[in-house]
């Protein structure tokens, strides 16, 4: 570490910061699939940065397109102005979203696509005279962010308890994992699908469906460690959307811009949502940029309800559209078409499964759950210390072998960018195992 380097004024997010600053893992520089730390040790990114740099650090067409929009033009409004480059990136995004969600609504990240798009959910039932439709609901283990909104319908009480009343209204679905029928599932699980009819006999009986306004689910939930639908599932929840007229919502930060070997989880799963909230990929997290994807007659709904020269969806934020997020998003989005990375991600998916699953069998493994290029690995928690097995891997991953992962609560989480090579792979899993083994072997019941 520098030896001129304060730690002491950033309040990092979402890090034990005191322990952090004790010992500081500080990375200087990227390229490709790696990070370089301040001790000058290459470390395999296992985690493409937070789920977000698909088409790995620092691509020169990415970081180029930054540079000349920089020299170009820093900033513009977009506030009853406008600049072509927000135009150009809202069709390109389009390029690849499913038919017929062909709007989009740029904000600056995951937390503001969400609260944007449970927004236009309640708006739009107001503005076709549909007003009782105040509802939300999520899922239980979701995470859709930290604004007021994400945080209501995400299903992390950590995420909330500090901050006394969310939204009112909103209610939550419980989560498909169960391990005890889906254990080492690979791909979808088997089981569960009738999990989704909850939402209809549980959750509308409860409420009645003419007050509930959207659903919002990840396809796979990422956060909470990798909760994959079970089969069918996700259709479920589209039928029981379109009976009862409430809005489905895809919150697809993690799972856009091919994670699973498609542009969308709604291209993967064959489910079209009313909205796809998204982010990170987007831009490949080079300029903060998020974005939400609608339905046509959603924005038509607005456009039609509203006066002339009136403004017709009171929101939207200073850096919507920012121009060198917009450049970034065009030129990342080029290189995912380009260099054919959605479909690189599909063929590398079947050697990323095979390895993952080489670690059933070994100490403390109680699960693996794979898809595409994402895995969750789940361990036998430490009695009377959760987390501490999975972040004691991630420190020994880091230190020792020279691997980036990342934990939540005992369960490893594994999302590399889309260029990862086998030998990588290979390099990704070996330390994972290394690592536990390692555990066993300093155990108590060992020694």
């Amino acid at each position: 570490m520098p030896t001129t380097l304060n730690t002491d004024h950033f309040w990092m997010p979402f890090t034990a910061n005191r322990q952090f600053k004790s010992k500081p893992r500080l990375l200087v520089s990227a390229s490709g699939m790696y990070y370089t730390t301040d001790d000058g040790r290459q470390i395999l990114d296992g985690t493409a940065g937070l789920w977000c740099t698909n088409a790995g650090h620092c691509h020169p067409k990415i970081v180029e397109a930054i540079q000349q929009q920089a020299a170009r033009m820093d900033f513009a409004p977009v506030f009853q102005m406008g600049h072509p480059l927000a135009f150009e990136a809202a069709s390109a995004l389009v390029s690849i979203a499913p038919e017929g969600l062909n709007r989009v609504f740029f904000c600056n990240d995951g937390s503001e696509s969400v609260d944007t798009a449970l927004k236009i959910a309640l708006a739009y039932h107001r503005v076709r005279g549909d007003g009782l439709r105040t509802r939300l609901i999520g899922r239980e283990r979701g995470y859709h962010g930290v604004g007021f909104g994400g945080i209501a319908v995400g299903g992390i009480a950590g995420n909330r308890k500090h901050f006394g009343p969310t939204l009112a209204g909103v209610d939550h679905l419980r989560h498909p994992l169960d391990i005890g029928r889906n254990a080492f599932s690979h791909g979808l699980p088997e089981h569960g699908a009738e999990i989704a009819d909850e939402f209809e006999q549980r959750l509308l009986a409860l409420h009645d469906p003419a007050t509930v306004a959207a659903l919002i689910v990840e396809p796979v939930q990422g956060s909470t460690g990798v909760i994959l639908p079970p089969k069918g599932y996700l259709q479920k929840l589209r039928l029981i959307c379109d009976k009862y007229g409430i809005l489905l919502i895809f919150d697809e930060v993690i799972t856009g811009f091919g994670r699973l070997g498609a542009p969308f989880a709604a291209d993967y799963f064959g489910v079209m949502p009313d909205m796809i909230c998204c982010a990170k990929g987007l831009t490949n997290a080079s300029v903060p940029m998020g974005a939400v994807i609608v339905r046509q007659d959603i924005h038509d709904a607005f456009m039609s309800a509203a006066a002339d020269n009136a403004i017709e969806f009171s929101h939207g934020y200073t850096y919507t559209g920012h121009p060198l997020a917009a450049a970034a998003a065009m030129a990342s989005i080029a290189v995912y078409k380009s260099e054919n990375l959605f479909d690189r991600a599909a063929a590398t998916a079947p050697y990323f499964e095979q390895a993952a699953h080489s670690l059933k069998g070994l100490p403390f493994v109680k699960d693996v759950r794979n898809l595409g290029l994402v895995c969750g690995i789940e361990l036998e928690p430490v009695a009377g210390k959760p987390g501490a097995r999975a972040f004691d891997a991630f420190l020994q991953c880091f230190w020792e072998k020279g691997v980036l992962i990342r934990t939540t609560g005992d369960i490893i989480a594994l999302s590399p960018p889309l260029i990862i090579e086998p030998g990588q792979i290979d390099q990704l899993f070996t330390a994972i195992g290394d690592v536990l083994k390692a555990q066993h072997a300093a155990s108590p019941a060992v020694a």
